[in-house]
């Protein structure tokens, strides 16, 4: 695994933890809705009136799986945060927090630091190269 796969970990499981908040408001959203409609015929036998229960069920599970990536998203920031710490240049710690951390555009890391960005890429391959000696 090379430094940049390592450090990237959080952002993927943070990529997942947003996915799933979508799919759990959007569930809301399904139980939520109210359509009822009024007719003087009868309702159809095959009308499934346990849907919501379904609906809730799969938020319930879905919020337990999102727990369980929020504890893992915080156990890999602390990992992440000690290796990032272990790394002697100041500025090479300001940068891979920005990245790994706080998951910031290049753009914004450029703003944030005061470099260009070729710099800041320049710089980046730097910290992961140094990174990368201290895992080996």
């Amino acid at each position: 695994m090379t430094a940049k796969e390592y450090l990237s970990r959080a952002y993927r499981v943070d990529q997942r933890i947003n996915k799933k908040l979508e799919q759990t408001a959007s569930l809301r959203d399904l139980a939520t809705k109210a359509t009822t409609t009024f007719s003087d015929a009868p309702a159809t036998a095959t009308r499934d009136v346990h849907a919501t229960d379904k609906i809730i069920a799969k938020m319930i599970d879905l919020e337990r799986e999102i727990n369980a990536d929020i504890d893992t998203l915080i156990d890999l920031k602390s990992e992440i945060t000690g290796v990032i710490r272990h790394e002697e240049n100041p500025e090479y710690q300001m940068l891979l927090e920005f990245r790994y951390l706080c998951f910031n555009s290049w753009a914004q890391i450029s703003a944030e630091m005061g470099y260009s960005l070729r710099h800041i890429t320049r710089l980046h391959d730097q910290a992961l190269n140094s990174v990368f000696k201290k895992m080996s």
